[in-house]
């Protein structure tokens, strides 16, 4: 019962965002490929990281995943930069564009956790929360470790 909850809650929010998403084709170009459309949003979800923590992050080569990244950076929605501690490190960065895609993303979601909020008792929202937040910290160890091994790169 809660794994068809859970799973109709998921589906729902991600045809949502499809569905806003190629609704959009219309007024615009369709830049992004259903792949870059992940890897953006993996890289997004690093937090700047380098191409080799994504191509690791995701299974790719390193000449694959800087493929994807060039483009990315060509289509606009990435933008690479140097670190300033080693010259020879170089970071992704998500930019406004991603951004504006991403807020397309998340306004469903935004609206639907409104609704909860306003149809729910605040105890029932606090014990939402804390499941969600334990659901991510916990019990999510394999996503959890990848991005905890790629932010101790980071501090080194």
């Amino acid at each position: 019962m809660l794994q068809d909850a859970f799973r109709d809650v998921y589906e729902k929010l991600k045809l949502n965002f499809y569905k806003n998403i190629f609704g959009g084709f219309a007024e615009r170009e369709a830049t992004l490929t259903a792949t870059e459309t992940f890897c953006v949003e993996v890289i997004h979800a690093m937090g700047n990281p380098t191409i080799t923590e994504v191509g690791d992050f995701l299974n790719l080569s390193q000449p694959n995943m800087t493929y994807k990244a060039n483009q990315l950076v060509k289509k606009g929605y990435l933008e690479k930069y140097t670190s300033p501690e080693d010259r020879r490190e170089v970071y992704l960065r998500v930019t406004d564009r991603f951004y504006h895609y991403y807020r397309i993303r998340n306004e469903y979601m935004t609206l639907v956790l409104q609704r909860a909020m306003d149809k729910f008792p605040e105890e029932d929202i606090q014990k939402l929360t804390e499941m969600l937040e334990t659901i991510s910290s916990e019990l999510m160890p394999e996503v959890t470790k990848e991005l905890d091994k790629v932010k101790h790169l980071k501090k080194k």
